[in-house]
């Protein structure tokens, strides 16, 4: 048992010597572990046993905003937990209901109080009832606050222990390597009682960056992620994580620290009595995303970023050259992590993870196809003082609208096939509410919020969703109708569990082909794709089905032998198995 315990002494006291060298490593170990187990709070005796039963073939999450349902009457939460027993019980069991905070801008990402709901959506009993339901992911904006907090307000006035909250830096410093997902100037003067001073702002000057080389802001951080997990979260999504330690004359992004401190986080999230999940959330090319992954040790599950670029332009292009190269060279999760798929969130489509994959020519046609869908498009500075596209602004359905050819009329079917891709993969898929109910592009939004992230961010009347789902002809009632079925028949599938065995096959360029293999060996499933506008006739022999068993699609029922032939409809899918279930 002592032994044990020295385990959990001995990593906590190393990360934090390499996040702090100058401290005393034992004092403050007792601080982390009074913050995130207070008075009264237990942690485990051995770490949870690394794994695949975090997770399985029945995970899947959606992605919302607190108040992406209204009526004008109830609590935005109120219209959302409906909204979630109605439709979405047996489809996800998990939400991630992004920040539900009091906040200044960014919609919920300039918090001015962790330790709040914001009131105009609910309180902490509305977030718990959807949290005994649901998994329930929430954010944990770690690289800044808004600068209208408290905290900042304290700070400005040079009061302990937030006088040193914030990271400061001078106009005179080497800033040229620092990387930006934004356009605005990185330093913000600010007047404080202690003189004029430059804070940095990563992300806008309204969302001033923490200084976490002061351990005060980690403590304060685990105080705040204890809370929301006693308020019954279970995913904690680490935002903007890989831009929180600063240092100037490098590109104060994916330093040591930063990797040590999430390390830290999954030492204290493997030792919890809860069932603690770590999400990194870092919308940049395939190396660095991976590299959060650790050594089995940083974030239990990253996001598959490079998926959304690279769906949207298979399905716009008619090929899917691009997403199948990718797909092959993409290594498996480590054992006790996986990926998190999806295509469309909150945010734009981003374009950073496609740097590399997609040849720039074949982003600049996806950026003009997607334009001329009423799309828009946001760019980023970059260090030689230039700009690059940072993300394409889209409701992913009406990204769908028309192909490199000009065809418009499968829309509908181009956008279902589009949104079957992430639930085939390994990995975990999620789904942006707005995907679900095919929303469209909101340019009222844009107009009126100034702000090109709103086109993706409508909200809708319940009432009006709910007569719109009712009626079979609508797009939101097809679109909601075939995703939920398709994600329930996959949840009966050991084949599609996150880590279940992948495999790339390679058929024709507009066919995205992949072979799943349950962790038990017995079903498989062949996962096919057409993502053009034609009708393929796959020849007899191409998918290697076994002699002697019995093939079926899942999706359609059709029955398939090892010599037969196999269509696929202009955008049809098929999950073809030995093991039917369901």
């Amino acid at each position: 048992m002592a032994q044990r315990s020295a385990s959990f002494g001995g990593r906590l006291g190393r990360l934090l010597r390499e996040i702090y060298p100058e401290l005393d490593a034992e004092i403050l170990g007792s601080k982390v572990v009074e913050a995130f187990w207070p008075e009264g709070s237990h942690r485990r005796k051995r770490p949870r046993t690394p794994g695949n039963t975090l997770w399985s073939e029945r995970d899947a999450l959606l992605i919302t905003y607190g108040n992406s349902i209204l009526d004008g009457t109830h609590k935005p939460l109120d219209l959302l937990y409906d909204f979630l027993l109605t439709h979405m019980k047996g489809v996800v069991d998990g939400v991630h209901i992004l920040p539900f905070f009091p906040y200044t801008s960014d919609d919920g990402f300039a918090v001015t109080d962790y330790r709040r709901v914001d009131p105009g959506l609910g309180d902490w009993a509305d977030i718990r009832r959807i949290g005994s339901a649901f998994h329930l992911m929430s954010d944990m904006v770690l690289n800044h606050v808004s600068s209208q907090s408290a905290w900042f307000n304290a700070y400005r006035q040079g009061q302990a222990p937030f006088d040193r909250f914030f990271y400061e830096a001078s106009p005179e410093d080497d800033l040229s390597q620092v990387v930006r997902p934004r356009t605005t100037p990185l330093l913000q003067e600010v007047e404080t009682s202690n003189g004029a001073k430059h804070v940095w702002c990563t992300f806008s000057h309204d969302q001033v960056d923490l200084n976490f080389e002061n351990p005060e802001v980690l403590l304060e951080i685990l105080r705040i992620i204890r809370l929301h997990i006693d308020q019954g979260v279970r995913i904690i999504r680490l935002d903007a994580v890989a831009f929180i330690w600063k240092q100037v004359g490098s590109s104060s992004i994916h330093l040591p620290q930063t990797h040590a401190i999430v390390q830290l986080l999954r030492l204290l999230a493997d030792y919890a009595t809860e069932t603690v999940v770590l999400l990194t959330e870092t919308n940049v090319p395939r190396a660095e995303n991976l590299s959060y992954f650790g050594n089995r040790n940083e974030a239990h599950v990253v996001y598959n970023f490079p998926l959304p670029p690279l769906i949207l332009h298979a399905m716009l292009a008619g090929t899917a050259r691009f997403l199948l190269r990718w797909a092959r060279a993409m290594p498996p999760a480590p054992l006790g992590c996986a990926y998190l798929n999806f295509t469309a969130s909150h945010d734009g489509i981003g374009m950073r993870p496609a740097e590399g994959v997609l040849p720039p020519e074949e982003s600049e046609r996806m950026i003009a196809c997607v334009k001329d869908s009423g799309g828009l498009v946001s760019m980023r500075a970059l260090p030689d003082g230039g700009e690059a596209p940072y993300e394409v602004n889209c409701t992913f359905f009406d990204a769908m609208s028309r192909s490199f050819s000009g065809e418009t009329d499968l829309k509908v079917a181009r956008f279902i096939c589009s949104q079957t891709i992430p639930m085939s993969l390994e990995g975990i898929p999620a789904f942006y509410i707005h995907a679900m109910l095919a929303t469209a592009n909101d340019h009222e939004a844009v107009a009126r919020r100034g702000m090109n992230r709103a086109i993706n961010r409508h909200r809708w009347d319940y009432p009006e969703l709910t007569a719109r789902l009712a009626d079979p002809e609508t797009d939101q009632a097809q679109v909601l109708s075939a995703l939920s079925a398709r994600l329930r028949l996959r949840a009966r599938q050991p084949g599609f569990h996150p880590n279940a065995t992948q495999f790339t096959l390679q058929l024709e360029d507009r066919v995205f082909a992949i072979w799943r293999q349950s962790l038990d060996r017995d079903q498989s499933i062949f996962a096919l794709h057409n993502v053009s506008a034609d009708a393929i006739t796959l020849p007899p022999g191409a998918l290697n089905l076994i002699e002697g068993e019995a093939w079926q699609d899942l999706l359609s029922g059709d029955a398939f032998g090892a010599e037969d032939e196999i269509q696929l409809a202009p955008y049809q899918c098929r999950w073809i198995t030995n093991h039917a279930n369901g």
